[in-house]
């Protein structure tokens, strides 16, 4: 058996990120030999990952990649803000994401190879056992195109991905910058549901019907209510943040009649049910009083 000393440790420990103490015990279970350690360790981590499964992550990080007529955008989920600014889980999520820009779903990202030649979820169950908390790869939004693809990424929680016909990088950055910001939810009028239309129409006939203005009247009175209503919810009838003297259309008509596409928008643990921790429950359960 070989001598189990500091430096073996320490090597172990920079070589699996494991903790010095896990380390120890993983060369002493193994005789010294460091890489039987290390997968030894992998097997520990891989066990300690399967029971945090569980465990609600809505925390975490929008990355983006870009590339010539590509960009992508990954969501990927810690449980607490603390470990979404880790230095392991930012490297994780930065080489996932260059990863994302060859694959065509999250199933395929999920077993795309890492240059380390992990797939990238071996490298997520190695993660969570590095930083002890639930890690998620989620979801992704791409898009291919030969047109100009606009790519923005606020503070990493928000992330937005626009294509353009027309205009230039500049006006397609400006315009992801609006979307992270406003949210909108269609590209134009044109695109909101005709149903959500007709429900629209019936609440403004409601709200004026015993006005006792003229058919005529009334006729423009909820023409100019739906009209307002399907602006503030397109990007089109939407005051542009960078300008807000005009609207989004207006701008685009300024860029020589640009047209958005399409447009992707991820925001970090948008749609997760967090859970609400009730800490004194916790600790008087702990203590045998509850």
């Amino acid at each position: 058996m070989a001598e189990i000393t500091a430096s073996l440790v320490k090597e172990l420990r920079e070589r699996t990120g494991a903790g010095m103490m896990e380390c120890k015990k993983a060369l002493t279970e193994n005789a010294g030999d460091i890489q039987a350690a290390a997968d030894w360790l992998r097997k520990t981590g891989l066990a300690k990952a399967d029971k945090k499964a569980s465990r609600v992550a809505a925390e975490g990080r929008i990355a983006m990649a870009q590339d010539a007529g590509k960009a992508v955008l990954v969501e990927i989920n810690s449980e607490t803000d603390f470990v979404a600014k880790d230095a392991n889980f930012l490297a994780f999520t930065e080489a996932v994401a260059r990863i994302a820009l060859g694959a065509a779903d999250i199933d395929a990202l999920k077993a795309a190879k890492l240059p380390s030649g992990e797939s990238v979820e071996e490298a997520r169950s190695a993660l969570i056992a590095k930083v002890g908390e639930n890690v998620q790869v989620r979801r992704m939004a791409r898009i291919d195109s030969a047109d100009t693809i606009g790519a923005y990424v606020h503070g990493g929680r928000i992330g937005v991905l626009v294509e353009v016909k027309g205009g230039n990088a500049e006006l397609a950055r400006g315009l992801a910058m609006h979307i992270a910001a406003m949210n909108p939810p269609y590209i134009s009028p044109a695109h909101v549901p005709a149903d959500f239309v007709a429900r629209e129409k019936e609440i403004a006939l409601a709200q004026v019907k015993d006005s006792g203005k003229p058919a005529e009247i009334l006729e423009k009175m909820i023409s100019g209510k739906i009209a307002k209503t399907l602006n503030e919810i397109s990007l089109t009838g939407q005051p542009y943040v960078l300008d807000t003297n005009q609207t989004v259309e207006a701008a685009l008509k300024a860029a020589g009649g640009a047209q958005v596409v399409a447009f992707a928008r991820l925001a970090v643990g948008e749609g997760i049910e967090k859970q609400a921790d009730d800490f004194a429950s916790e600790v008087m359960k702990q203590a045998g009083l509850a």
